[in-house]
């Protein structure tokens, strides 16, 4: 056994751990942010919603990332056969269409569209 195949499971799994690491730090994160807003009498309950969806979807995306990145690794360093890229190519492929519904969730619009602005009123 080389060293490459030694080491790269030892990696994958720390990318998988922080993935869900991520994942889960992030929900955690966003659930206390969401409770303070919501016994705040200053922010209003839509608004707090808001935020605790945006701040899930963001912990959420960041522990896809590492879980995408620990997928490749294992599947081109280890064992390269047709069938295990076609398989990392379905997984990539599923993640990055959460990746993307995810983006369009917290930005709120199509990423082809441009951001959204107040106009000005003059006076």
């Amino acid at each position: 056994m080389t060293l490459v195949e030694r080491v790269i499971p030892e990696i994958t799994a720390g990318l998988e751990l922080a993935g869900v690491a991520a994942t889960v730090f992030g929900a955690l994160t966003a659930t206390v942010t969401a409770a303070r807003q919501g016994l705040s009498r200053r922010t209003m309950p839509m608004e707090a919603y808001e935020s605790y969806r945006r701040q899930l979807s963001q912990g959420i995306l960041l522990g896809l990332e590492f879980l995408v990145a620990a997928d490749i690794i294992d599947t081109v360093a280890v064992e390269p056969t047709f069938r295990s890229v076609g398989i990392l190519g379905l997984i990539v492929l599923i993640r990055t269409f959460l990746s993307f519904t995810l983006e369009v969730e917290i930005a709120g619009r199509w990423p082809w569209f441009p951001p959204y602005q107040i106009p000005e009123t003059t006076a």
